[in-house]
């Protein structure tokens, strides 16, 4: 494997941050992926490093308002936004990878695969299905408003994160979260957009309309399909996995026991595995 790059990588009228993880020989594909809201691309470093060391050219993206991408000027961080920002992505690749999504990146995944099959050889959705469980994205955007006035210190945002998600089996270091926050006037401040709490597609009372429209893009996917769910989710119920199961025949299904909703943080490791391996069958049943 070789040290990763950063690059810069077109979007829909903007620009996105990336990092570029390559493997040692040609590789087998490319896969793209890409976190949930409030999250950076730096929530993928191991996953993207072990799919280099498997043969495969990962690239993890900030996608619009988060990390080191561009804000939006219109403040458009709907679904279709990040959707539209995959194709000028794989557009510019020249080739179709395959669409690794966290809870927001995997809606974006959704829609774009549901909307146009040949976009991607493979999808993955890492804890998100069309119907979400309203208290698990409560408290996700109750967290996500409560640090919008920023924190006194790394220490305090490190505390406001651990009891956000007390069980999780690696908790956060204080270095790790640097990547997260900028430091203004003395204060320190998640670095992402706060108009995508007012996003039409993240109100609570447009969720009816959100889920259909998720149901509908997840009838016309037509690749190989993998939902990675979280076994302690709080936002993916079993239900809604079977629901997903039913709307995708042929989609296949893992349960990560000890992980909830951020599963790429809880469990890496199992991720990283049932991955690796779905991967290897996309690439036997595809060609690029």
């Amino acid at each position: 494997m070789k040290p990763y790059s950063t690059t810069r990588l077109r979007g829909d009228g903007i620009q996105l941050a990336a990092d570029v993880w390559e493997p040692s020989d040609p590789p087998i594909g490319t896969a793209l992926l890409l976190h949930g809201g409030g999250q950076t691309r730096h929530s993928w470093q191991r996953t993207g490093a072990r799919l280099a060391e498997h043969g495969w050219r990962a690239l993890t993206i900030d996608a619009r308002g988060h990390g080191d991408s561009d804000w939006s000027d219109d403040g458009d961080y709907s679904h279709d936004a990040h959707a539209r920002d995959l194709r000028c992505i794989v557009d510019d690749l020249g080739e179709p990878p395959v669409l690794v999504g966290a809870s927001m990146g995997g809606l974006a995944s959704l829609h774009a695969v549901g909307a146009d099959p040949s976009i991607a050889r493979g999808l993955v959705l890492v804890d998100i299905t069309p119907t979400a469980e309203p208290a698990g994205i409560a408290k996700i955007t109750g967290f996500m408003r409560d640090g919008l006035d920023g924190f006194d210190s790394l220490q305090d945002a490190l505390d406001a994160v651990v009891a956000y998600n007390p069980h999780r089996s690696r908790p956060p270091r204080i270095e790790g979260l640097r990547k997260n926050l900028r430091e203004r006037d003395g204060r320190w401040y998640w670095h992402w957009d706060p108009r995508m709490l007012a996003s039409h597609d993240h109100l609570e009372h447009t969720a009816a309309d959100r889920e259909e429209r998720a149901r509908e893009a997840a009838r016309g996917v037509r690749v190989p399909t993998l939902l990675i769910r979280g076994k302690q989710s709080d936002v993916v119920s079993d239900e809604g996995a079977r629901e997903l199961l039913e709307l995708i025949p042929d989609a296949r299904y893992i349960d990560v026991t000890g992980a909830g909703h951020m599963v790429s943080g809880d469990d890496n490791d199992v991720l990283s595995s049932g991955l690796v391996d779905f991967l290897g069958e996309v690439a036997s049943t595809t060609r690029r």
